[in-house]
């Protein structure tokens, strides 16, 4: 497990309650990622999964609005390849926040890892519907390809993971595992939580 992301699964939410429900499940590092709202509502959900977050130990990230995050005080920010052009780093990392950044291309990990992230996305590892891509699926063996290369930074997998496929990912040398559908699109999340948990630990030798 790596010392900066307390769980091996990172569900994405698009909704504060979520991290109510999916916290409460056992999930202990959770993305907020919202849309298309007018910025009270949007400060308000910020607002909310940050009580719940710490209500149930949960490490929350929040995607793309890195100057709410610093305001808000969250745990982490997410950034894409698109959002390095205009974030300030450097009042990031002076606020404390830590920082994920996606990547999907090599030129978009060495652009990462210039910025000294605690974490590295890589996806999509399948193909996903959830948004259109200009990347095909990276494979299970671009992860491990990824992790030799950022060596004790956290590599997290996305795109296309189901519950039986993110065993693969852990395996392949991803340190953690992230999707949204094969949780908050499941008849039942809470239970989806508890089974990602359970395939993903760790393997005790007797």
């Amino acid at each position: 497990m790596s010392s900066v992301l307390p769980s091996r699964i990172y569900p994405v939410v698009d909704a504060a309650h979520w991290v109510g429900s999916l916290g409460q499940a056992g999930a202990r590092l959770i993305q907020l990622r919202l849309k298309d709202m007018a910025m009270d509502a949007l400060r308000h959900e910020i607002r909310e999964g940050i009580q719940l977050a710490r209500a149930h130990h949960v490490c929350l990230v929040l995607n793309d609005y890195w100057q709410l995050a610093i305001e808000e005080g969250v745990d982490f920010i997410h950034l894409g390849q698109e959002d390095l052009d205009t974030a300030d780093l450097t009042a990031i990392r002076a606020s404390g926040l830590k920082l994920g950044v996606s990547t999907h291309s090599d030129a978009e990990l060495e652009r990462a890892l210039s910025v000294a992230p605690d974490y590295v996305a890589l996806g999509p590892v399948w193909p996903t519907k959830l948004k259109k891509m200009p990347w095909g699926p990276q494979g299970t063996e671009k992860l491990s390809i990824w992790k030799r290369r950022i060596g004790d930074i956290p590599l997290v997998a996305i795109g296309g993971i189901t519950l039986a496929r993110a065993p693969l990912c852990i395996a392949a040398g991803a340190d953690c595992v992230s999707a949204v559908s094969d949780f908050i699109r499941m008849p039942d999340p809470q239970a989806q939580v508890r089974a990602w948990l359970a395939a993903t630990a760790p393997v005790v030798s007797v």
